[in-house]
C-alpha cells in the first residue's frame, strides 16, 4: 500500500458550530461516524475519522465548534478543539457565507498563524447564496490569512467535496499509514455507541435537555447472539429525568428503540440496550465528572 506518492497526515477540521463540520467529515468517509443534529454544539469531542485510498490516508479530527468559553463543559470542549490545531499537519477551516468574520474564526487563525500550519478554508453551505455573494467572502477571508486554498462547497449535497480532498492531500507529507487499510476511527466502540444515544436525545428533546446530558456506556459485553450495552444517561435536576423517561416510560422506551436501532446498524449485530437515567447535579461545571464522562 505505502509508496513514494503515499501521502499521511492529520487535518484537523475547525469551524463555529453548526457550519457543516461533521456533516463534511461523515461526506468524505462515506460513513457516518460523527453525529449530526440541528442544534449547534453538537460535538463534544475531537472525533477521529480516517479516510483510506491507496495512495493516502487522511485521518480527519472533527472538532467541537468554536465558540467563547463559558463553563468547565465549554472551556473542556475549547481546549480540545485548539489542541488539535496546534497538533495537526493540515487545517481546514470550515464557515459559511456570511461576509462578516467571526471573533471565534479570527481567534482560529491566531493559532493557526503562531505554528505556520497549512491551511484550506472551505466555503460551505455554497448552495444557499447566489454565486455572486461568494466572491465577497472568499476577498474578505484571503485579507486576514494567506490560505493555501479558499474552496467553496456543500458538505450536504457533496458539491466541491472531491477538489476540497484534492487540496488537502497535496499538502500532506509523504510517509507509510499510520493505520489499517479497513479502520474507520482509533476511537473506541463504546464511544460511538454513547454518541448515537446522545444523538437520539438531542433530536427528540427541546432546547435544555441536550445540554445537560451525558451518556456513559457502562457494560459492553459480546454474547454469541447479541450484544449487551448498559449505558446510564446523567443528567442535572429531577426535572430533567422526569422529561427523559416521559409519561408511563414513553420517551425512554421511544428513545431505546430508535437507538438500539441506529446501533445494530453500526455493529451489524443484534443489540440489548438498557438505559438508566441518573441525576448527578451541576455535573457540566464539576471537573471531576467531565474528566469521568470523558470531556
Amino acid at each position: 500500500m505505502a509508496s513514494e506518492a503515499h501521502r499521511v497526515g492529520f487535518v484537523a477540521v475547525a469551524g463555529r458550530p453548526n457550519v457543516g463540520k461533521s456533516t463534511l467529515v461523515n461526506r468524505i468517509i462515506g460513513s457516518q461516524l460523527a453525529i449530526v443534529t440541528p442544534k449547534p454544539q453538537t460535538t463534544r469531542n475531537c472525533i477521529t475519522a480516517i479516510y483510506t485510498t491507496p495512495n493516502l490516508q487522511m485521518v480527519l479530527q472533527d472538532t467541537p465548534g468554536l465558540l467563547k468559553a463559558k463553563g468547565a463543559l465549554n472551556t473542556s470542549l475549547m481546549a480540545t478543539a485548539v489542541k488539535a490545531l496546534e497538533n495537526s499537519d493540515v487545517v481546514l477551516l470550515m464557515v459559511t457565507p456570511a461576509e462578516t468574520i467571526h471573533q471565534q474564526h479570527l481567534h482560529a487563525v491566531d493559532i493557526i498563524k503562531s505554528r505556520g500550519v497549512p491551511t484550506v478554508l472551505a466555503i460551505n453551505k455554497m448552495d444557499t447564496v447566489a454565486p455572486e455573494r461568494l466572491l465577497p467572502v472568499m476577498e474578505a477571508y484571503s485579507k486576514i490569512h494567506r490560505f493555501e486554498h479558499i474552496i467553496p462547497i456543500s458538505a450536504l449535497d457533496g458539491t466541491g467535496v472531491e477538489e476540497l480532498v484534492a487540496a488537502l492531500t497535496d499538502l500532506l507529507p509523504q510517509g507509510p499509514p499510520l493505520f489499517a487499510e479497513d479502520d474507520l476511527s482509533d476511537l473506541p466502540v463504546r464511544f460511538f455507541v454513547s454518541e448515537i444515544i446522545r444523538e437520539q436525545i438531542i433530536l427528540m428533546t427541546g432546547e435544555e435537555i441536550p445540554y445537560k446530558t451525558a451518556v456513559v456506556v457502562e457494560t459492553f459485553r459480546e454474547d454469541p447472539l447479541r450484544v449487551l450495552i448498559q449505558a446510564d444517561i446523567h443528567v442535572e435536576k429531577d426535572s430533567q429525568k422526569k422529561i427523559l423517561i416521559g409519561k408511563g416510560g414513553s420517551m425512554i422506551k421511544k428513545l431505546g428503540t430508535v437507538a438500539r436501532e441506529k446501533i445494530e446498524t453500526f455493529l451489524a449485530r443484534p443489540v440489548r440496550l438498557e438505559l438508566f437515567v441518573k441525576v448527578t447535579p451541576n455535573w457540566s461545571k464539576s471537573k471531576p465528572h467531565l474528566k469521568e464522562f470523558g470531556y
